[in-house]
């Protein structure tokens, strides 16, 4: 029995407690009358406790996390320098791309509200960071007065300035800077380890975070969830067959569907794996076989796993607006352009592992001032729409890499245009 339990993933676990945790705050709701033993002991103490230590793990990841990625990011992408404008297209329409993303997923959370009829203003207090601030101050805000006194207060926009501009340093000085490098790096390393270590006590937190929610909000809680769902997997749709195949026909000619049948292989797998790294090798061949060439794809295929997350950018545009409508914040247009800023820079230090966008989804709601325990409500069900975004992720780097190629006259188009896939010999 406890080895069966042992092979239950990560996910399924998640997936588990968000359940149980709805049940027994569904039950508590219904049927426990005793406030004592409901909101004393259990809602106010066991699950408070239970789900805002969660949320504290978290926010303790998400500064030195961020900030080792983005400068080891930084670091690495500023060697495309030496393979001149195929790095710089490739950077610029994913960077193009992950904004669309999520401002799609904003437009569709403004005009589905999925949060609505939440009420959870109650349950937890939004701080004043963004949202009245003119869009002049958001852009002065930007460069920290002191990047420590950023790194300590958890400023997250500074903060990412800052680790841009040293990531650029390191590349620039390269082997004077190694050993700060390498610091970097293996900080970097530690910090995903921490993040995973952290991830286990997951399904405890999720539990208490929906039980005390459905203590005090009952069936009408649900509606908001299957409202947040819709508008990801809306959000995702569109992405993945509007502005991608637009994308490809605007830029190379190429037909959009011929690529989806030859390419619906690699999409299933990135779907079942929910990472973009572990699908580099399938998407890499895949694209050979449309006739890619493999310099290429060998460049933009990996910078794509660590900096492409148009899924994840999806998720997080939608989220905002569902935790805003929930806690009856008004975002302001200064607001959500800082979301938008914030959700392209985050895509660059998101790693292409299953569920980390919601650890970086922390620093995009701290850059408008929103409850970060609106996390827990959707943590549960993440690791189903992550296998969505992961199979949207993969579809991006897929189609930006056929453009670059395109542009630089290395995809051979009759190959591509071949009715049977290309097979090795």
């Amino acid at each position: 029995m406890l080895a069966k339990l042992k092979r239950i993933s990560l996910g399924n676990w998640i997936l588990i407690g968000m359940l149980l945790g709805a049940f027994v705050g569904l039950f508590l709701n219904f049927y426990v009358s005793n406030t004592f033993i409901k909101n004393v002991i259990l809602v106010d103490n066991v699950f408070y406790l239970g789900g805002n230590l969660f949320i504290k793990l978290l926010k303790m990841l998400v500064v030195p996390l961020v900030f080792c990625s983005i400068v080891v990011g930084v670091s690495s992408i500023s060697d495309i320098r030496k393979i001149g404008t195929i790095g710089g297209r490739t950077i610029f329409i994913y960077l193009i791309t992950t904004a669309l993303a999520v401002t799609i997923a904003l437009g569709i959370g403004i005009l589905i509200k999925p949060g609505l009829g939440l009420n959870m203003a109650g349950l937890g207090q939004a701080s004043n960071v963004t949202m009245n601030q003119t869009m002049t101050d958001t852009l002065l805000n930007i460069v920290p007065d002191n990047p420590f006194t950023s790194l300590a207060n958890g400023d997250m926009l500074p903060l990412i300035l800052f680790g841009i501009l040293v990531g650029i340093i390191l590349a620039k000085l390269k082997q004077e800077t190694q050993l700060i490098n390498d610091i970097f790096t293996q900080g970097n390393k530690i910090m995903m380890e921490m993040t995973s270590i952290v991830m286990k006590f997951a399904p405890i937190g999720v539990f208490c975070l929906m039980a005390r929610t459905f203590a005090g909000l009952g069936f009408e809680g649900m509606l908001p969830l299957g409202k947040y769902i819709l508008c990801v997997l809306i959000g995702l749709a569109i992405q993945a067959f509007v502005v991608y195949p637009s994308l490809l026909v605007l830029f190379t000619r190429l037909n959009p569907i011929h690529f989806f049948k030859r390419f619906i292989s690699v999409m299933f797998f990135a779907f079942s794996s929910s990472t973009s790294n572990a699908t580099i090798p399938l998407n890499m061949e895949s694209l050979e076989e449309m006739g890619v060439s493999r310099e290429v794809s060998s460049f933009t295929i990996p910078l794509g796993a660590t900096i492409n997350m148009d899924g994840t950018a999806i998720m997080q545009g939608v989220a905002v607006m569902f935790a805003a409508q929930a806690y009856g914040i008004d975002l302001g247009t200064s607001a959500l352009l800082t979301v938008i800023f914030t959700a392209v820079l985050a895509s660059i230090g998101t790693a292409g592992v299953p569920s980390v966008g919601l650890v970086t989804l922390t620093m995009v709601f701290n850059s408008v001032g929103l409850p970060v325990a609106a996390i827990g409500i959707i943590f549960g069900i993440d690791h189903i729409l992550d296998m969505f975004r992961t199979a949207v992720n993969v579809t991006g780097d897929a189609i930006c890499t056929l453009i670059v190629s395109f542009k630089n006259k290395s995809l051979d188009v009759d190959l591509f245009n071949e009715k049977k896939p290309f097979k090795k010999t």
